[in-house]
């Protein structure tokens, strides 16, 4: 078949063509003829020294198939390509090849079969085409404003452009802002591909592969998520039917169950020589000791259970922390906190006296703070005016010196992983002292970050690698203190902030005061009188080097005391991640970087 071009491809990049046939033992008695079959296909014959007929037919889809006659009928016994994702644009423009078994051709994410007839019947090369055009404007806004769908394992399109001194979030900013550009990817090593035509040619494997990102228009994705919304709803509310029903019947198994287990079995497991230096307690102590967990004795509600307030026979007063059976924390992150605090001592640390085991009760005992959580102060429009800023730079100060501790200074090197406001508890001098230790892990030796694949912690504090991908080291404590560093400045809460009419995030608010004014109008009004500004703006800047999204660009912790307590120049923070968007754009834009990882982890948000 003169001037056909069969091409195939040998990898996910690669398009080779066809220039022999295979390896045979044998050379051909004569030379090749060329034949048409019935049905328009082409096909070259050939004797071999042994007289076996063999034939190659090259069919009107661009495949070369090889028969060998056996005497009796022709058998198969080479094809190539194997899989029809390997001919060149077999779905068209913006179709997109899934290499399945069978493979098939799909439309992008908001586009339609151009010819449907045509598509049904197996004819894809006609592509697809938008269901809703782009109205494409640099300042659009509402509804007119285009997102982006991230598409994962894909071999990238032909036709693309290079911008290979991009970084990731500047091959984003540039395509968005770019009209014509239709789509984009940033891959490692290679750099920034954009499209400005129609995509052609795209594959999508199992694994591997590239993460595309198109541009569609803003009402795709609203409509997506209304249908969404519908189906949750009606699943939801037949799964709670069910749930019910299942959750009433597995009670009254575990009623029937927990009967015949002895009310000591963990008591038994767990003994005091086991945590030496810490007291264990009767629960008739405590019991006595909180009037039986009255109300009127409850100090508040934490992440794993209610703190009350209690006092023992000798006058010596106490907070039991009281943990939930539904709490999520079980006997390992139990034992993980009252082992790990016996071993840790330091002035800005919360010291625990023992603990009680009985039954399925499981309760630490601290010594009682005076003055609660920060929180309680920080957040309150009448005790805040209690805490001026000296006394907010003091606790600044102070909770800096109990992470360097914990991440240099003890014998154990500990990640805290959930330090927020709620977890620094205040004494009687208003020194700060970080508790809640249940999430803590130690490292050993010159370990310095590790890999969960259970992410637990509060979200707004916890960190973008560790969030999305379950690392976490010393970085990840230095990401919380700089949240932590803010909210004590700003005297908002971060789960609760929303500024102006795009309803800016706290770390968004941050980053334009200290461009705006180097952060000094970012303190709390009510306490700005009592304010050193070169002070405030200094400790702006500190929290948000400590909120960048790379961890390398981050301080580690003698780092940060160090900039906390001397006046050496700091460096200039990038632009946070999580301000690069209002909030009604953040789940499309955590859809465009990594939201795939978070796949491999369990959040508990807290």
């Amino acid at each position: 078949m003169r001037g056909s071009k069969p091409y195939y491809r040998t990898g996910p990049w690669a398009k080779t063509r066809f220039t022999g046939l295979p390896n045979q033992d044998d050379s051909y008695e004569n030379s090749l003829s060329l034949y048409q079959d019935v049905n328009g296909s082409g096909y070259l014959s050939f004797f071999r020294r042994n007289y076996k007929l063999t034939r190659i037919t090259l069919t009107s889809e661009g495949s070369i198939k090889m028969f060998r006659h056996n005497g009796m009928d022709w058998e198969n016994f080479f094809e190539m390509p194997a899989n029809s994702c390997e001919f060149y644009g077999v779905c068209g423009p913006f179709g997109l090849c899934v290499m399945s078994v069978p493979p098939k051709c799909v439309c992008f994410k908001g586009f339609v079969p151009k010819y449907l007839e045509e598509w049904k019947r197996g004819n894809w090369t006609g592509g697809c085409v938008r269901r809703t055009e782009l109205l494409c404007q640099v300042n659009s806004t509402g509804k007119d404003v285009n997102v982006f769908q991230s598409v994962a394992n894909i071999k990238p399109p032909d036709f693309y452009d290079f911008a290979s001194s991009m970084n990731a979030e500047e091959c984003y900013q540039s395509c968005l802002h770019n009209c014509s550009c239709l789509a984009f990817s940033y891959i490692n090593g290679i750099g920034c591909l954009v499209w400005n035509q129609d995509l052609m040619d795209s594959v999508q494997f199992s694994h591997g592969g590239e993460l595309l990102s198109i541009r569609l228009a803003r009402s795709e994705l609203d409509g997506n998520k209304r249908k969404e919304t519908i189906i949750a709803s009606t699943v939801s509310l037949t799964l709670f039917v069910i749930l019910g029903f299942a959750a009433f019947g597995f009670w009254r198994c575990r009623v029937e169950h927990n009967a015949h287990i002895s009310k000591d079995a963990w008591r038994n497991d767990l003994k005091p020589q086991d945590v030496p230096g810490l007291d264990f307690f009767e629960m008739n102590t405590i019991l006595t000791a909180t009037n039986n967990f009255s109300l009127s004795n409850k100090l508040g509600q934490g992440g794993f259970g209610s703190v009350y307030k209690g006092k023992l026979q000798d006058g010596k007063e106490i907070a039991v922390k009281r943990l939930s059976s539904s709490s999520g924390q079980g006997k390992e992150e139990f034992m993980n906190e009252i082992v790990l605090i016996s071993k840790l001592q330091h002035r800005n640390l919360v010291r625990v006296l023992g603990f009680c085991v009985e039954g399925e009760e499981k309760l630490l005992i601290y010594e009682f703070m005076v003055n609660k959580s920060l929180d309680t102060f920080l957040f309150d429009s009448r005790k805040r005016l209690e805490i001026d800023w000296p006394k907010r730079f003091d606790i600044i100060q102070g909770i800096a010196r109990g992470l360097l501790y914990l991440h240099r200074d003890s014998r154990l090197r500990v990640i805290h992983r959930d330090l927020k406001v709620s977890n620094i508890l205040l004494d009687e001098k208003m020194i700060p002292k970080i508790s809640d230790f249940g999430l803590a892990r130690m490292f050993q030796g010159t370990e310095c970050q590790e890999n969960t694949r259970r992410v637990v912690g509060t979200l707004g504090y916890m960190s973008p690698e560790y969030a999305w991908t379950g690392m976490f080291s010393e970085k990840s404590d230095i990401y919380s203190f700089g949240v932590l560093l803010l909210e004590i400045i700003s005297g908002e809460k971060i789960s609760r902030f929303s500024y102006g009419e795009d309803g800016k995030t706290l770390l968004a608010y941050v980053w334009e005061s200290w461009c705006e004014t180097g952060g000094v109008d970012l303190l709390d009004k009510d306490v700005a009188e009592s304010c050193q500004p070169l002070e405030v703006g200094r400790c702006v800047q500190v929290g948000l080097l400590c909120v960048q999204h790379q961890p390398v660009d981050r301080p580690n912790t003698l780092e940060l005391m160090s900039m906390l307590t001397t006046t050496s120049d700091l460096s200039s923070p990038k632009q946070p991640t999580f301000v690069v968007h209002t909030r009604d754009d953040e789940s499309q834009f955590r859809d465009l970087i990594t939201v795939n990882e978070i796949t491999q982890s369990v959040v508990l948000g807290r």
